[in-house]
């Protein structure tokens, strides 16, 4: 699905890569493939459930960015529009294997809020980022997402519902539970003297 074009680029400039891979220059394309495999495949792990769904999603990103490089203003960060691209075909292929369904993102029938517990007061705090990523994996789909989005990528929870199509006080809902989860899986592992292993590299 690469193309045949040549032109000029040098690798240590992004700016001359991005125009060449825009005139769909093969060279191009997997010099900036090789450059940003490793931050695309971390995010994608962090997403997905096991390697081989991280691998179809970070392919699938890729021939996206390739697709839509025209849109990629180069005034901005090229890691931040990257990083958005590899998440929303995470969300993607959530909903395409059915694991992001309407049903997962309506809070359960009769069921209250879970309470909103402080950043500072949870246990969850005292992990180093790669054994919280780790415990993360262990959260249901749709509360893994909301969490990684909020507190890993940034979105504000407003974002991360219209990203979503939920509204803002389901998806807080979500994002609550996940930290409650959380905070269980923490105490477990610490009363078995336990520490998850490290999840990934950037």
């Amino acid at each position: 699905m690469f193309f045949r074009r040549r032109s000029s680029f040098t690798d240590n400039d992004l700016l001359s890569v991005i125009e060449a891979c825009r005139t769909n220059d093969v060279r191009a394309q997997r010099t900036l493939f090789r450059q940003y495999y490793s931050y695309a495949k971390s995010v994608c792990l962090r997403y997905m459930a096991n390697v081989d769904e991280a691998d179809d999603v970070l392919n699938e990103s890729f021939l996206k960015v390739f697709q839509h490089l025209g849109s990629y203003d180069t005034s901005l960060p090229f890691k931040a529009w990257l990083r958005t691209i590899v998440v929303n075909t995470t969300i993607s292929y959530h909903r395409k294997h059915h694991k992001l369904d309407t049903v997962s993102l309506s809070p359960a029938t009769g069921s209250s809020p879970p309470p909103d517990i402080p950043v500072h007061e949870t246990a969850v705090d005292q992990l180093a980022a790669e054994e919280i990523l780790a415990l993360v994996q262990q959260l249901p789909p749709i509360h893994r997402t909301v969490f990684l989005m909020h507190v890993v990528d940034g979105y504000s929870l407003r974002e991360v519902a219209d990203n979503l199509n939920a509204n803002e006080a389901t998806i807080r809902s979500h994002f609550l539970r996940a930290r409650v989860r959380l905070q269980e899986l923490v105490t477990t592992a610490s009363s078995s003297s336990k520490r998850p292993s490290q999840f990934y590299e950037n």
